[in-house]
C-alpha cells in the first residue's frame, strides 16, 4: 500500500504532528494532500492492436522482497512498496541513483555524514542510529519494471511482530500512495501511521524541497529532528 476522517478538530499539537487519535484508534493521515494532488499513479501501457491472434504473454517471475532494517531502538518505519529492479539487483533499499530517499535523510541530518552508497551495511548502521527503519509493504510479488502500477499478485508482509522487534515503535511512514493503500493494516499496530510523498523519481510533480520539508515535518513528530 478508506479511512474514515473525523469531524471535529484535533488538538493542535496532533495537527501538526499529521495524525491523531479517536476513541483510542488510529487515524492514518495524508502527508501528501495539502496544496497539490499527490503524483497519479502510472497506468499500465495498453498492449498494440494487431490483426490476428496475438501470441501468450510470457509469465512474470515471482520475486522476493527484502529482508527489514529494524532494531530496537527503531522509532519510525519507513515503509516502501515493493524494491525496483536496480534494489533487488543490489539487494539494498533504494538502490536506484535517481531517488531521492539517502539524499533526502542526508539533508535532514547533514551534522551526521551518510556513509558512501558502496557500503550499504555502513548506511543501515546510519539510519538505524538515527531511529529509522525501513521494509516494504510486499514480501512477494509479480512485476514487469519497477512502477508500482505494474504490481501482480501481490503478497503483504506479516507486521505482526514488529511490535516485539521494535519496542519503541511510535510512527508507521509509508513512503509513495502504493504503500499508503495498506495503512488500515499497519494503523492495526496501534502506532500512528502518515503518508508521506514518495522519493520516487517517478514522482517527478513533487520538488525535492517540497518532500524534504514533509518528510522533515513528520520525523519532527517523533522526536527525530
Amino acid at each position: 500500500m478508506g479511512a474514515q476522517w473525523p469531524t471535529h478538530r484535533a488538538p493542535p499539537q496532533a495537527r501538526r504532528a499529521g495524525r491523531w487519535r479517536r476513541g483510542g484508534k488510529i487515524h492514518p493521515r495524508d502527508m501528501t494532500h495539502s496544496r497539490s494532488p499527490f503524483v497519479q499513479r502510472l497506468a499500465p501501457e495498453a498492449a498494440p492492436a494487431h490483426a490476428g491472434v496475438l501470441p501468450a504473454a510470457a509469465p512474470l517471475p515471482r520475486l522476493v522482497g527484502l529482508a527489514p532494517v529494524v532494531g530496537p531502538d527503531t522509532v519510525v518505519l519507513v515503509l516502501g512498496s515493493f524494491p525496483g529492479v536496480a534494489s533487488l539487483r543490489a539487494q539494498q533499499y533504494y538502490a536506484h541513483p535517481q531517488n531521492q530517499f539517502w539524499r533526502l535523510l542526508q539533508s535532514l541530518w547533514p551534522q551526521h555524514t551518510l556513509p558512501a552508497r558502496e557500503d550499504y551495511g555502513a548506511r543501515c548502521d546510519w539510519l538505524l542510529a538515527r531511529g529509522l527503519g525501513l521494509w516494504d509493504v510486499y514480501r512477494a510479488c509479480e512485476r514487469s519494471g519497477s512502477l508500482d502500477a505494474q504490481i501482480r499478485h501481490a503478497e503483504v508482509n506479516d507486521f505482526s511482530g514488529l511490535r516485539l522487534r521494535c519496542p519503541r515503535l511510535a510512527a508507521i511512514a509509508h513512503n509513495g500512495a502504493e504503500s499508503f493503500r495498506h495503512a488500515r493494516s499497519t494503523a492495526a499496530l496501534g502506532v500512528p501511521v502518515v503518508k508521506l510523498p514518495s522519493t520516487s523519481p517517478a514522482n517527478a510533480s513533487w520538488s525535492f524541497e517540497r518532500k524534504r520539508a514533509a518528510w522533515a515535518q513528520a520525523l519532527a513528530a517523533d522526536g527525530l529532528l
